[in-house]
């Protein structure tokens, strides 16, 4: 499995997860995040390996539709971008000199408000 659908759908999982059904969100959880081969949630739920990745096809679909309607994910990623950015450039301007020192405590609480907003 290629690391880069892993973590887009891991992450499509993170915002989506709970609108997909119990069954559904369960499978994703076993197959991304345990690493559970498509066999062994098969063996557990005694059902057939067909059923299970079938299921998780259905449930990748799913995932990927609300992303296109909603783009919680691009949005959150583009958010994340323009954080790292204005952090780097707030270092940058707290490290000139001729900056009084009201104005770098400013820029610091700036710099800490943008870490709590990346985080989010």
């Amino acid at each position: 499995m290629m690391l880069k659908k892993v973590l887009r759908i891991g992450r499509l999982y993170d915002i989506y997860g709970c609108l997909l059904t119990d069954k559904q969100a369960n499978f994703i959880d076993l197959y991304y995040n345990h690493d559970l081969s498509l066999g062994e949630i098969a063996q557990n739920h005694k059902i057939s390996r067909q059923s299970v990745h079938d299921t998780i096809k259905k449930s990748e679909a799913l995932l990927e539709n609300y992303e296109k309607k909603l783009r919680l994910y691009k949005k959150s990623k583009l958010k994340e971008k323009l954080c790292r950015s204005c952090l780097e450039k707030l270092e940058t301007i707290s490290k000139s000199e001729g900056i009084s020192n009201g104005v770098r405590k400013h820029l610091e609480d700036v710099y800490k408000m943008l870490e709590e907003l990346k985080d989010l």
